[in-house]
């Protein structure tokens, strides 16, 4: 028998740790190869963990709801033969041994880790890349909360966490950070406590899924972050509805998909952020870091209620059927929750379409660490003024509302105002004789 060590796989370029959701398999129960053995979820995006190997789960390391790092073995099947091996071992006969004592080592150092890289404890907020920083240089939560924050309410910086790493075992930095902790504390205004509220035996108490406390604590942390500022514009998409109207059967029978308005407002936000590069940015301290990928989030409701954004990536390098294949295709995945955790990784822009539901206009909040996201109301059919050579007249048209939310530390109203009037202009000058 040997003993094969089931890890954390790498689920995306960003992604550096997971929580357990749910254990689909027990101790004792016969495993597959390719059978999913676990589900686990990041910040955005459920997924399953399949086994490599055929065999027996012996032991589970971690339990629901336990955080695990990329890489960190998370439980041991028992394979009939030789499991495969992570190195090349110098030995055959002794490659048995050293893979169980392996095992058994490895299971240790797990069991550690989920016991000094718990933060679930504390009331004070800490992104999740200070915590995995935190995790690295094994900085128990009592350091944690030692350290001196210089960000946004005295939040713990990555610069603030980096050089309580430089410092430490420095002998005055022991005492410092917390003296200048408390004296911080001291200073500030204390935080208005939230209201307490009041349940009664006819009240329902409803527990926020894991997805729901996420998407909270992501906004508000925005909130927090960016200073938003909005702009308003009103485009006239008559010859845009035109068009499809005229052009989907057409577009289903030759593709085997629908065409909606999605993908041809993305194909305008993706070119008008290529004639204004500079709202396709991040915020990182003091330093601006200029996108060179136009990747569009396409925020999406869940049938639960929840929300998630799959990305598209280098959407200005997609025409308007590329576009519509990939919205179909996130959109569609999003919905029966078969979305894997690198697509909804790397966005650099986002736009979220509030007309499903109604509503003619939004103030979104900001994705970070993007700077802007764009809400497209939904499409009306109104009297308007219609200007002509021969002179002005009423007339119906399909009207909506662009609302542009942007940071405006780094964007200001300018760039903003000017990049949704040129998302505006390419909408009403969508050439309606086009092909599809």
């Amino acid at each position: 028998m040997a003993k094969f060590e089931l890890k954390l796989p790498k689920m995306g370029e960003s992604v550096a740790e997971a929580t357990i959701t749910n254990w689909l398999k027990e101790v004792g129960d016969t495993i597959e190869e390719d059978e999913a053995v676990l589900e686990i979820a990041t910040d955005k995006v459920d997924s399953e963990v399949p086994s490599e190997v055929e065999g027996t789960l012996v032991e589970m390391l971690f339990g629901p709801d336990d955080v695990v790092k990329v890489g960190q073995t998370i439980a041991i099947i028992e394979t009939d033969g030789d499991a495969p091996a992570a190195a090349p071992t110098t030995s055959s006969a002794d490659k048995e041994p050293a893979s169980a004592q392996d095992a058994e080592n490895r299971v240790t150092e797990a069991r550690e880790a989920v016991v000094s890289q718990d933060f679930s404890s504390s009331d004070r907020f800490y992104s999740p890349l200070v915590k995995s920083i935190a995790k690295e240089e094994n900085i128990g939560l009592e350091e944690l909360e030692s350290i001196q924050g210089t960000g946004k309410e005295a939040r713990v910086t990555k610069k603030d966490i980096l050089d309580f790493v430089e410092n430490r075992g420095k002998t005055q930095t022991a005492s410092q950070p917390v003296a200048a902790n408390k004296a911080s504390a001291e200073a500030k205004p204390a935080q208005p406590a939230a209201a307490p509220v009041s349940v009664n035996g006819e009240d329902e108490v409803i527990e926020m899924t894991r997805m729901g406390k996420m998407i909270s604590h992501h906004m508000v942390n925005s909130v927090q972050t960016s200073a938003h500022v909005q702009s308003f514009i009103e485009v006239d998409v008559t010859k845009i509805w035109n068009w499809r109207k005229r052009v989907k059967d057409e577009f289903q029978r030759k593709e085997g998909e629908k065409i909606t308005f999605t993908p041809i407002f993305m194909e305008a936000v993706a070119k008008a952020i290529k004639d204004f590069p500079m709202i396709n940015i991040a915020l990182d301290g003091d330093k601006i870091i200029k996108r060179k990928n136009i990747n569009l989030g396409m925020a999406a409701a869940l049938p639960n209620g929840d929300l998630i954004v799959p990305v598209i990536k280098n959407a200005d390098r997609l025409n308007l059927v590329g576009m519509s294949k990939a919205v179909n295709d996130l959109a569609g995945r999003a919905r029966n929750g078969k979305l894997k955790p690198d697509d909804t990784q790397g966005g650099t822009y986002t736009v979220t379409n509030v007309g499903t539901f109604g509503s003619i206009m939004g103030t979104p909040i900001i994705n970070q660490p993007q700077v802007a996201i764009l809400a497209l109301g939904a499409i009306r059919k109104v009297p308007a003024v219609v200007e002509t050579p021969d002179g002005d007249f009423i007339g119906i048209r399909y009207k909506m509302f662009l609302s542009h939310s942007y940071d405006h530390r780094v964007v200001n109203g300018a760039l903003g105002g000017q990049f949704v009037q040129r998302v505006a202009q390419y909408l009403e000058s969508f050439d309606d004789s086009r092909t599809v």
